[in-house]
């Protein structure tokens, strides 16, 4: 077993982290620059990058679960789910068209997003009391980005990357889990009107639901609680698609509605 980094080391690799994300210029990755990182680090350093951005003025909108599918974990090469913070400054809407340039790697993915009416409990967390916390499910995108260079992370990388999330945001549409099923939700990605994935919300964890369940437990051994009005991400229902100046991305689902995201340059 690894021992755990010091303090001060850790404060490094989130200040790194922190200015990478801010001067759009990654870095190598943390498991090279610090061969002894483990998960627990990996999230200690993302929390101190959280807590300096509520200091400056953000607020907590919810949380993300990452690398939930089969397809996701394959493609980052890492077989357990991560999480990380959705904050005030990271919403992006569907009527005001995002600058790529803010980001290293820009990517996007399509969720089935939930918005909680109801705290969730911790760690003996249901997926009945995910059923019966949320409000409401959404259609939504989220936004990727990697502060490391070429997305070249295992998964100390994009847990200190605050699970590589750079943003998100939901469509107008909001359905009752009660009125559509959870596991079986169709959804298609457009970029400029041409369909450039598409996958079905049992992609995550079986359930969607089963993701939240997971993030609630996990992220109370730090913590950390899902409270009501936070919006839940639980994973992509597809591979991470490339986003390029100019893109116009829509997302549509069956039977929950459609969300747009568009890039300038």
């Amino acid at each position: 077993m690894w021992p755990m980094l010091p303090d001060d080391v850790r404060r490094a690799a989130a200040a790194a982290l922190a200015e990478a994300e801010r001067d759009r210029r990654p870095i190598r990755p943390l498991r090279e620059t610090y061969p002894d990182i483990d998960v627990v680090d990996a999230y200690e350093i993302a929390l101190l990058n959280i807590r300096q951005r509520l200091a400056a003025g953000a607020t907590i909108h919810g949380h993300k679960v990452g690398l939930s599918s089969k397809a996701m974990q394959e493609m980052m090469n890492v077989d357990e789910p991560d999480y990380g913070h959705l904050l005030s400054d990271m919403a992006v809407h569907e009527d005001q068209p995002v600058s790529a340039g803010r980001y290293c790697y820009p990517r996007v993915e399509v969720e089935v997003g939930f918005i909680l009416g109801a705290t969730l409990p911790g760690a003996g967390c249901t997926e009945q009391d995910v059923i019966d916390a949320t409000e409401a499910v959404a259609p939504a995108i989220e936004l990727i980005d990697s502060r490391i260079t070429d997305w070249n992370i295992r998964i100390g990388d994009t847990i200190a990357d605050n699970a590589s999330s750079a943003g998100y945001v939901l469509g107008p549409e909001r359905v009752k889990p009660g009125d559509i099923d959870l596991r079986t939700i169709d959804a298609r990605l457009l970029r400029n009107g041409e369909k450039v994935a598409e996958g079905r919300s049992d992609a995550v964890l079986g359930n969607p639901v089963t993701a939240v369940a997971w993030l609630a437990r996990k992220v109370a051994s730090f913590g950390v609680t899902l409270e009501a009005g936070h919006v839940i991400l639980p994973g992509s229902v597809h591979r991470a698609v490339d986003v390029r100046p100019g893109d116009d991305f829509e997302a549509v689902f069956d039977g929950l509605g459609t969300v747009r995201l568009s890039f300038t340059e």
